[in-house]
Protein backbone atom coordinates (compact mmCIF):
# COMPACT_ATOMS: atom_id res chain seq x y z
CA UNK A 1 0.00 0.00 0.00
CA UNK A 2 1.06 3.24 -0.81
CA UNK A 3 -0.59 6.62 -0.45
CA UNK A 4 -0.93 9.32 -3.22
CA UNK A 5 1.10 7.98 -5.35
CA UNK A 6 1.96 3.93 -6.79
CA UNK A 7 3.24 2.00 -9.83
CA UNK A 8 -0.29 2.20 -11.60
CA UNK A 9 0.27 6.27 -11.50
CA UNK A 10 0.81 7.82 -14.93
CA UNK A 11 2.98 10.65 -14.70
CA UNK A 12 3.70 13.85 -17.49
CA UNK A 13 6.34 16.20 -16.92
CA UNK A 14 6.11 19.89 -17.18
CA UNK A 15 9.36 21.44 -18.40
CA UNK A 16 11.04 18.03 -19.19
CA UNK A 17 12.72 19.59 -21.94
CA UNK A 18 14.80 21.70 -19.54
CA UNK A 19 17.53 20.79 -18.25
CA UNK A 20 16.29 20.17 -14.45
CA UNK A 21 13.18 18.28 -16.48
CA UNK A 22 15.42 16.02 -18.33
CA UNK A 23 17.82 14.98 -15.49
CA UNK A 24 15.10 14.16 -13.19
CA UNK A 25 13.05 12.67 -15.46
CA UNK A 26 15.97 10.24 -16.29
CA UNK A 27 16.32 9.35 -12.32
CA UNK A 28 12.46 8.64 -12.20
CA UNK A 29 12.28 6.67 -14.60
CA UNK A 30 15.44 4.69 -13.44
CA UNK A 31 12.92 4.95 -9.94
CA UNK A 32 10.55 2.54 -11.87
CA UNK A 33 7.92 5.63 -12.61
CA UNK A 34 5.50 5.38 -15.01
CA UNK A 35 5.97 8.71 -17.13
CA UNK A 36 3.84 9.03 -20.04
CA UNK A 37 4.99 12.61 -21.53
CA UNK A 38 5.65 15.73 -20.95
CA UNK A 39 4.80 19.18 -21.58
CA UNK A 40 6.47 21.42 -23.32
CA UNK A 41 4.30 24.30 -25.93
CA UNK A 42 7.37 25.57 -28.13
CA UNK A 43 8.90 21.80 -28.09
CA UNK A 44 4.69 20.07 -28.72
CA UNK A 45 4.76 17.39 -31.05
CA UNK A 46 8.30 16.02 -30.74
CA UNK A 47 9.65 13.14 -28.09
CA UNK A 48 12.45 12.99 -25.54
CA UNK A 49 14.68 9.88 -25.80
CA UNK A 50 15.05 8.51 -22.76
CA UNK A 51 16.02 4.68 -20.80
CA UNK A 52 13.46 2.78 -18.49
CA UNK A 53 14.30 0.76 -15.76
CA UNK A 54 14.82 -1.98 -17.26
CA UNK A 55 17.94 -0.04 -19.89
CA UNK A 56 15.51 -0.03 -22.41
CA UNK A 57 14.92 3.04 -24.90
CA UNK A 58 11.82 5.07 -24.55
CA UNK A 59 10.62 7.89 -26.35
CA UNK A 60 8.32 10.28 -24.51
CA UNK A 61 6.00 12.46 -26.36
CA UNK A 62 6.01 16.30 -25.40
CA UNK A 63 2.44 18.18 -25.26
CA UNK A 64 1.28 21.17 -26.04
CA UNK A 65 -0.57 21.05 -22.72
CA UNK A 66 -1.46 19.12 -19.75
CA UNK A 67 -4.99 18.74 -20.82
CA UNK A 68 -3.73 17.58 -24.12
CA UNK A 69 -0.94 15.35 -22.23
CA UNK A 70 -4.33 13.97 -19.46
CA UNK A 71 -6.68 13.17 -22.79
CA UNK A 72 -3.42 11.31 -24.40
CA UNK A 73 -2.11 9.22 -21.93
CA UNK A 74 -4.81 9.42 -19.08
CA UNK A 75 -1.70 11.00 -17.09
CA UNK A 76 -3.35 11.09 -13.41
CA UNK A 77 0.17 12.96 -12.15
CA UNK A 78 2.50 15.95 -12.99
CA UNK A 79 5.96 16.93 -11.51
CA UNK A 80 6.32 20.49 -12.26
CA UNK A 81 10.08 21.82 -13.07
CA UNK A 82 9.59 24.69 -14.12
CA UNK A 83 11.56 28.12 -13.14
CA UNK A 84 9.96 30.58 -10.84
CA UNK A 85 8.58 32.87 -13.17
CA UNK A 86 6.70 30.58 -14.68
CA UNK A 87 5.76 28.09 -12.21
CA UNK A 88 2.29 29.94 -11.16
CA UNK A 89 1.11 29.16 -15.14
CA UNK A 90 2.29 26.07 -15.06
CA UNK A 91 0.26 25.00 -11.87
CA UNK A 92 -2.91 26.68 -13.35
CA UNK A 93 -2.70 24.74 -16.14
CA UNK A 94 -2.56 22.04 -14.35
CA UNK A 95 -5.22 22.43 -12.51
CA UNK A 96 -7.58 24.26 -14.62
CA UNK A 97 -6.98 20.36 -16.65
CA UNK A 98 -8.09 18.42 -13.60
CA UNK A 99 -4.82 16.74 -12.88
CA UNK A 100 -4.89 14.59 -9.59
CA UNK A 101 -2.30 15.69 -7.95
CA UNK A 102 0.43 18.22 -8.54
CA UNK A 103 4.38 18.25 -7.63
CA UNK A 104 5.45 21.36 -7.51
CA UNK A 105 9.79 21.12 -7.18
CA UNK A 106 10.54 25.03 -7.44
CA UNK A 107 11.97 27.16 -5.21
CA UNK A 108 11.99 30.78 -4.98
CA UNK A 109 8.15 31.19 -6.12
CA UNK A 110 6.60 34.23 -5.13
CA UNK A 111 4.14 33.47 -1.82
CA UNK A 112 1.08 35.26 -3.76
CA UNK A 113 1.61 33.45 -7.14
CA UNK A 114 1.67 30.45 -4.46
CA UNK A 115 -1.50 31.58 -2.66
CA UNK A 116 -2.96 32.68 -6.47
CA UNK A 117 -2.64 28.78 -7.69
CA UNK A 118 -3.45 27.27 -4.34
CA UNK A 119 -7.08 28.65 -4.23
CA UNK A 120 -7.56 28.27 -7.32
CA UNK A 121 -7.23 24.47 -6.94
CA UNK A 122 -9.62 24.85 -3.45
CA UNK A 123 -12.23 25.81 -5.79
CA UNK A 124 -11.83 22.95 -8.20
CA UNK A 125 -14.18 20.15 -6.71
CA UNK A 126 -15.21 16.97 -7.53
CA UNK A 127 -18.63 15.75 -6.44
CA UNK A 128 -16.90 14.70 -3.04
CA UNK A 129 -16.63 18.56 -2.33
CA UNK A 130 -12.43 17.96 -2.17
CA UNK A 131 -10.59 19.35 -4.66
CA UNK A 132 -10.20 17.68 -7.68
CA UNK A 133 -6.01 18.61 -7.79
CA UNK A 134 -3.93 17.69 -4.97
CA UNK A 135 -0.93 19.83 -4.62
CA UNK A 136 2.21 18.89 -2.98
CA UNK A 137 5.25 21.90 -2.80
CA UNK A 138 6.41 23.98 -3.89
CA UNK A 139 10.12 24.44 -2.92
CA UNK A 140 9.97 20.47 -1.56
CA UNK A 141 11.58 16.77 -3.15
CA UNK A 142 8.41 15.30 -3.92
CA UNK A 143 7.01 12.25 -2.40
CA UNK A 144 8.22 8.84 -3.42
CA UNK A 145 6.64 5.07 -2.69
CA UNK A 146 9.91 3.24 -2.79
CA UNK A 147 10.14 0.03 -5.62
CA UNK A 148 6.80 1.32 -6.79
CA UNK A 149 7.15 5.53 -8.64
CA UNK A 150 9.18 8.99 -7.44
CA UNK A 151 7.68 11.98 -8.03
CA UNK A 152 10.39 14.27 -7.59
CA UNK A 153 13.72 14.49 -7.22
CA UNK A 154 14.21 12.13 -3.61
CA UNK A 155 17.22 9.61 -4.07
CA UNK A 156 15.46 6.60 -5.34
CA UNK A 157 18.64 3.89 -4.11
CA UNK A 158 18.29 5.17 -0.21
CA UNK A 159 16.02 3.03 1.05
CA UNK A 160 13.48 0.16 0.69
CA UNK A 161 10.04 -0.54 1.01
CA UNK A 162 8.56 -1.18 4.17
CA UNK A 163 5.79 0.30 6.76
CA UNK A 164 7.22 3.82 7.60
CA UNK A 165 5.41 6.95 6.28
CA UNK A 166 7.23 9.81 6.19
CA UNK A 167 6.24 13.02 5.96
CA UNK A 168 9.06 16.01 6.11
CA UNK A 169 9.19 20.07 5.46
CA UNK A 170 12.84 19.22 5.15
CA UNK A 171 14.35 17.83 1.46
CA UNK A 172 17.84 17.15 3.13
CA UNK A 173 16.34 15.86 6.56
CA UNK A 174 13.97 13.77 4.73
CA UNK A 175 16.66 11.74 2.85
CA UNK A 176 18.63 11.46 6.07
CA UNK A 177 15.53 9.55 7.70
CA UNK A 178 15.18 7.39 4.93
CA UNK A 179 18.77 6.02 4.90
CA UNK A 180 18.93 5.80 8.35
CA UNK A 181 16.04 3.72 8.80
CA UNK A 182 16.20 2.16 5.35
CA UNK A 183 16.67 -1.58 6.73
CA UNK A 184 12.97 -1.24 7.80
CA UNK A 185 12.03 0.57 5.09
CA UNK A 186 9.08 2.74 4.37
CA UNK A 187 5.49 2.91 3.08
CA UNK A 188 5.22 6.52 1.47
CA UNK A 189 7.69 9.26 1.78
CA UNK A 190 6.43 12.91 1.63
CA UNK A 191 8.37 16.45 1.38
CA UNK A 192 5.90 18.78 2.09
CA UNK A 193 8.17 22.08 1.28
CA UNK A 194 8.95 24.44 4.14
CA UNK A 195 7.41 27.73 2.28
CA UNK A 196 4.72 29.79 4.08
CA UNK A 197 2.14 28.42 1.37
CA UNK A 198 1.97 24.90 0.52
CA UNK A 199 -0.39 21.93 -0.41
CA UNK A 200 -0.43 19.22 1.44
CA UNK A 201 0.54 19.92 4.84
CA UNK A 202 2.13 17.63 8.11
CA UNK A 203 -2.06 16.75 8.53
CA UNK A 204 -3.09 15.27 5.06
CA UNK A 205 -0.61 13.22 5.17
CA UNK A 206 -1.17 12.20 9.25
CA UNK A 207 -4.72 11.13 8.19
CA UNK A 208 -3.67 9.34 5.12
CA UNK A 209 -1.22 7.41 6.63
CA UNK A 210 -3.29 6.67 9.86
CA UNK A 211 -6.00 5.30 6.86
CA UNK A 212 -3.44 3.48 4.98
CA UNK A 213 -3.00 -0.44 6.59
CA UNK A 214 0.33 -1.20 5.53
CA UNK A 215 1.67 1.53 7.30
CA UNK A 216 2.51 1.02 11.03
CA UNK A 217 4.38 4.15 12.54
CA UNK A 218 5.01 7.47 10.78
CA UNK A 219 7.98 10.16 11.05
CA UNK A 220 6.77 13.50 11.17
CA UNK A 221 9.78 16.20 10.59
CA UNK A 222 9.03 19.94 11.17
CA UNK A 223 11.03 23.43 11.57
CA UNK A 224 10.77 26.38 13.24
CA UNK A 225 8.59 29.18 12.10
CA UNK A 226 4.45 28.96 11.76
CA UNK A 227 1.81 27.41 13.52
CA UNK A 228 1.78 23.70 11.47
CA UNK A 229 3.57 21.41 13.98
CA UNK A 230 1.51 22.57 16.61
CA UNK A 231 -1.77 21.71 14.89
CA UNK A 232 -0.17 18.47 13.62
CA UNK A 233 0.27 18.01 17.26
CA UNK A 234 -3.53 18.90 18.10
CA UNK A 235 -4.76 16.67 15.28
CA UNK A 236 -2.43 13.78 16.00
CA UNK A 237 -4.08 14.00 20.09
CA UNK A 238 -7.66 13.84 18.26
CA UNK A 239 -7.27 11.51 15.34
CA UNK A 240 -4.23 9.32 15.09
CA UNK A 241 -3.76 5.82 16.36
CA UNK A 242 -0.75 4.90 15.20
CA UNK A 243 2.88 5.41 16.72
CA UNK A 244 4.67 8.99 15.92
CA UNK A 245 8.04 10.00 16.18
CA UNK A 246 8.93 13.83 15.22
CA UNK A 247 11.91 16.11 14.73
CA UNK A 248 11.62 19.80 14.65
CA UNK A 249 14.63 21.85 12.95
CA UNK A 250 16.05 24.74 14.26
CA UNK A 251 16.41 24.67 18.29
CA UNK A 252 19.57 27.22 17.36
CA UNK A 253 18.08 29.32 15.28
CA UNK A 254 18.33 33.24 15.99
CA UNK A 255 14.90 35.34 15.96
CA UNK A 256 14.33 36.87 13.21
CA UNK A 257 16.24 35.54 11.09
CA UNK A 258 15.31 33.32 8.03
CA UNK A 259 16.62 29.77 7.97
CA UNK A 260 16.65 28.04 4.97
CA UNK A 261 13.31 27.95 3.74
CA UNK A 262 10.90 31.06 3.47
CA UNK A 263 8.51 29.43 6.19
CA UNK A 264 11.31 28.99 8.79
CA UNK A 265 11.41 32.21 10.88
CA UNK A 266 10.92 32.64 14.29
CA UNK A 267 9.22 36.03 15.15
CA UNK A 268 7.83 37.61 18.69
CA UNK A 269 8.68 34.65 20.12
CA UNK A 270 6.16 32.01 18.42
CA UNK A 271 7.37 29.64 16.18
CA UNK A 272 10.37 28.21 18.09
CA UNK A 273 11.76 24.84 18.10
CA UNK A 274 11.07 24.11 21.69
CA UNK A 275 7.66 24.77 21.53
CA UNK A 276 7.00 22.96 18.81
CA UNK A 277 8.51 20.12 20.60
CA UNK A 278 6.34 20.62 23.71
CA UNK A 279 3.29 20.22 21.84
CA UNK A 280 4.49 17.50 20.05
CA UNK A 281 5.11 15.26 22.95
CA UNK A 282 2.15 16.55 24.64
CA UNK A 283 0.18 14.78 22.18
CA UNK A 284 2.30 11.39 23.00
CA UNK A 285 4.67 11.67 20.35
CA UNK A 286 8.13 10.91 20.69
CA UNK A 287 10.71 13.40 19.77
CA UNK A 288 14.37 13.54 19.04
CA UNK A 289 17.01 16.03 19.64
CA UNK A 290 18.86 15.04 16.34
CA UNK A 291 17.65 13.04 13.00
CA UNK A 292 19.66 9.83 14.57
CA UNK A 293 18.18 10.19 17.64
CA UNK A 294 14.58 10.24 16.22
CA UNK A 295 15.43 6.80 13.94
CA UNK A 296 16.47 5.75 17.26
CA UNK A 297 13.26 6.52 18.50
CA UNK A 298 11.24 5.03 15.36
CA UNK A 299 13.42 1.71 16.13
CA UNK A 300 12.40 1.14 19.39
CA UNK A 301 8.54 1.25 18.39
CA UNK A 302 9.35 -1.58 16.22
CA UNK A 303 11.21 -3.34 18.89
CA UNK A 304 8.37 -2.71 21.27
Amino acid sequence: MSIYLNKDSKVIVQGITGGEGTKHTALMLKAGTNIVGGVNARKAGTTVSHKDQAGAEVELPVFESVAEAMEKTGADVSVAFVPPKFAKDAAVEAIEAGIGLLVVITEGIPVQDSAEFFNLSLTKTGPDGKPVTRIIGPNCPGIITPGEALAGITPANITETGPIGLVSKSGTLTYQMMYELRDIGFSTSIGIGGDPVIGTTHIDALEAFENDPETKAIVMIGEIGGDAEERAADYIKAHVTKPVVGYVAGFTAPEGKTMGHAGAIVSGGSGTAEGKKEALEAAGVKVGKTPSETAALLREVFKG
